[in-house]
């Protein structure tokens, strides 16, 4: 018999900017000072659409709402790295992202709302509509992934999911048929610590989750998910080796949900005040604006006036979210096939007469 040790397999962490917004400029990914405010920019009206969204299911004027915030540096981060062509597969907190991928804000206003319109793509911007069982939307990204590779087209395909998706079979499958068919895609792991309330120790006995791309012969790395230009730089690098055929990564951004799980959630039962205190100090906004100082490109009056607009962009789709009409409840039979069948035109009848 012959024994044999592996040696301890390692990923790589990215971090670029510091808490005290300190930056490893080797480390920097080639942003311009207008790129930079871009990003803040669009990190505060996300930010300032979240607690919106929230007040309004709050007031009962939205449907259950799931909160991103403390992820914005994931999905913005990362969302600025893809092209509009290239296909994009969100999961439950992904409306920061699908905003900074050009959503109109009313649409995202109109799904949380519970019209399903909400969520068709805009004109030229491949994103598909969210997922809410965990994980299934995996496989969906590597498919269409596979099917840009078959046909000889440079389409990139990103899919999100947090750290509970990646104890799920759906997330394994679409690893291992990514990694054996060098598939152009981009798994972006929003690792927030929690599986609603489950700590990530407890579902997986790995020491990273970027380390799980390794079983299936591909990169894995681990990023700094409150550090906005660590994710981008990551990403940037992962979506010009799929775009150039050289095949799958795998990105967990080390990140954390400074809210509820949902508006049907209460974190206070699983976790403690103190911990969240000691991610709020790693705040992504925080951090950059800190950067932003050191280089003169934000001053007190340019940050008042950012989130002034942001206000008035969210409170202008709020306005004409409001003013929407219902979808027709007929709908429901309508479309779910390219043509109804005989039973459904007999039930929508007998339902809603003509």
């Amino acid at each position: 018999m012959v024994k044999r040790v592996l040696k301890e397999f390692k990923v790589e962490y990215l971090q670029v900017l510091d808490e005290n917004g300190n930056c490893d400029e080797s480390l920097m990914p080639k942003l311009s000072n207008e790129e930079i405010k871009k990003i803040y920019e669009m990190l505060v009206l996300v930010r300032v659409f979240d607690q919106k969204a929230f007040n309004m299911q709050r007031q009962g004027r939205l449907g259950t709402y799931i909160q991103f915030k403390g992820q914005e540096a994931c999905q913005v981060g990362s969302a600025i790295a893809l092209e509009d062509k290239d296909f994009v597969f969100p999961m439950y907190r992904n409306s920061g992202l699908l905003i900074a991928r050009k959503h109109p804000i009313v649409q995202v206003l109109q799904y949380w709302g519970g019209d399903e319109r909400g969520l068709r793509s805009p004109e030229n911007v491949n994103n598909f509509p969210i997922a809410i069982p965990v994980g299934t939307q995996v496989p969906h990204a590597v498919g269409a992934g596979w099917a840009t590779k078959l046909k000889g087209i440079k389409q990139v395909s990103a899919v999100y999911f947090g750290d509970g998706a990646t104890s799920k079979g759906d997330f394994h499958e679409a690893m291992n048929f990514a990694g054996v068919f060098n598939v152009p895609v981009v798994f972006i792991c929003e690792n927030n610590q929690f599986a609603i309330s489950v700590p990530r120790k407890k579902q997986t006995h790995s020491e990273t989750i970027a380390q799980k791309a390794i079983a299936y012969g591909f990169e894995g790395i681990q990023v700094d998910g409150m550090d906005v230009f660590a994710v981008c730089k990551a990403m940037k690098d992962a979506v010009e080796k799929a775009r150039n055929g050289k095949g799958p990564t795998l990105i967990e951004c080390f990140t954390y949900r400074m809210c509820d799980h949902s508006t049907s959630d209460d974190a206070s039962k699983y976790r403690t005040k103190e911990e969240l205190e000691e991610w709020a100090k790693k705040d992504p906004i925080e951090r950059l604006e800190k950067y932003m100082r050191k280089k003169n490109l934000l001053d007190d009056a340019y940050k008042e006036n950012i989130l002034s607009k942001s206000k008035d962009i969210v409170e202008k789709a709020v306005t004409e979210f409001e003013k929407m009409p219902a979808p027709d409840p007929k709908d429901i039979f309508r479309y779910v096939f390219a043509e109804m069948t005989q039973q459904q035109k007999e039930e929508m009848k007998e339902l809603f007469g003509n």
